[in-house]
């Protein structure tokens, strides 16, 4: 059997940059399944706390994905994103052509306001999404986000991280209880299906 050659563009949160342990440890486990490229908003290469303007979020992360590409050809192309970064690749994915696309705790309310959401990219969305959500994130309540899956009109997939925070994290408590580690639960990601489409796993 062939494996199909894939890239995956990793995109950070809004408050750290590539090169933190978070972002570090889930690049070394994507890179099971693919060519693995990171980026960091030219905010953050300036040392800057408050992201930019939408556009120019969009306008870098497009920017990072054109020279992936020239770097790392592949027959398929996913955007990854933790928060921010999976929020500005659901708005790439609008005027780019890629594969898949991977949210890794998708901030749905705007600075945790019910009444704010920012579901309006993923109604328009054409490219199949899996959501990696954790039960405690306060930018994402899960009813919420269950009444815009069944609005979306493209392929969904939930992965839901029981008792996990925004940065996917379950409290050491809970971890005891349950005889899991924060490793384990992160790994149980390998057994959910990747790409809708596709059925892709984060394992082989």
């Amino acid at each position: 059997m062939v494996c199909m050659k894939r890239l995956i563009l990793f995109a950070p949160g809004a408050g750290a940059p590539s090169s933190h342990p978070w972002m570090q440890n889930w690049k070394d486990r994507l890179r099971e399944i693919g060519d693995v490229e990171t980026l960091d908003y030219a905010y953050m290469r300036q040392g800057r706390k408050r992201p930019d303007p939408l556009p120019k979020l969009i306008a870098a992360h497009r920017e990072a994905l054109s020279d992936a590409r020239k770097r790392h050809p592949a027959e398929s192309t996913i955007l990854i994103g933790k928060s921010m970064g999976g929020r500005v690749g659901c708005h790439l994915s609008l005027e780019e052509k890629v594969d898949g696309l991977v949210c890794l705790g998708y901030p749905l309310c705007a600075m945790g306001d019910r009444t704010k959401l920012r579901d309006e990219v993923l109604r328009a969305l054409n490219t199949p999404i899996l959501f990696v959500q954790g039960t405690r994130d306060p930018l994402c309540p899960l009813d919420l986000l269950e009444r815009v899956r069944t609005e979306m009109k493209t392929e969904n997939v939930l992965h839901v991280v029981e008792g996990g925070d925004h940065s996917l994290r379950v409290p050491k408590r809970q971890l005891q209880a349950t005889s899991k580690t924060q490793k384990s639960t992160d790994e149980a990601l390998n057994r959910a299906r990747f790409i809708p489409s596709t059925q892709a796993r984060l394992s082989s």
